[in-house]
């Protein structure tokens, strides 16, 4: 029986497991976290989307500088314009065109360095479990594009007989301005 599974029978609220059960499922969501980013850094993408589910939502909207008074439209809203706002059909197309050679942005493959940190568990029910990620996404491409983004995630990682699998990722960039020449890589 997974740490997941005990912590549930014992406890209906994260709040309420133990300091015991918060550490393993603290432990399994990082390795979790760090195997994916691993995957993402070595160009694995179809090992990748393996790790995906079926009804996965994956979203970064635009962020705006916006006044104190307005900052409830720092962010678009889910189903306005977007960087990002797939499911598991498009990231599938997305991993084809980048393993098939044909994404002219990726020819000659960018390389890629994913950090994680901060890693808070903010609720577990039933099967999902519920992060807050900080990240740093570090680019090179060519002999001298360098780029960096900055920010923190929502994810969504549930628990299935194989392990978990990422339900949800909603990506909140900390830049209000994107230099790069392209988003082509896999946050």
């Amino acid at each position: 029986m997974s740490t997941l599974e005990k912590a549930k029978l014992a406890a209906s609220n994260w709040a309420d497991f133990s300091h015991s059960e918060r550490a393993a499922l603290q432990y399994e969501v990082e390795q979790f976290l760090y195997a994916e980013a691993a995957l993402l850094d070595e160009g694995k993408y179809r090992e990748w989307l393996g790790l995906v589910t079926d009804d996965i939502h994956y979203w970064m909207p635009i962020r705006r500088t916006v006044t104190q008074r307005d900052i409830d439209r720092e962010f678009t809203k889910p189903g306005a314009m977007a960087y990002f706002d797939d499911d598991r059909e498009m990231l599938g197309m997305r991993v084809k065109k980048l393993g098939a050679g044909s994404a002219w942005s990726e020819d000659p493959p960018s390389r890629s360095r994913h950090f994680v940190s901060n890693i808070r568990i903010l609720e577990v029910s039933c099967d999902d479990v519920t992060l807050d990620v900080c990240f740093h996404l570090m680019r090179t491409r060519l002999n001298s594009e360098i780029s960096d983004w900055f920010g923190h995630r929502t994810d969504v990682l549930r628990r299935t007989r194989d392990g978990f699998r990422l339900a949800k990722r909603h990506i909140f960039l900390d830049q209000t301005l994107i230099l790069s020449t392209n988003m082509s890589t896999i946050f």
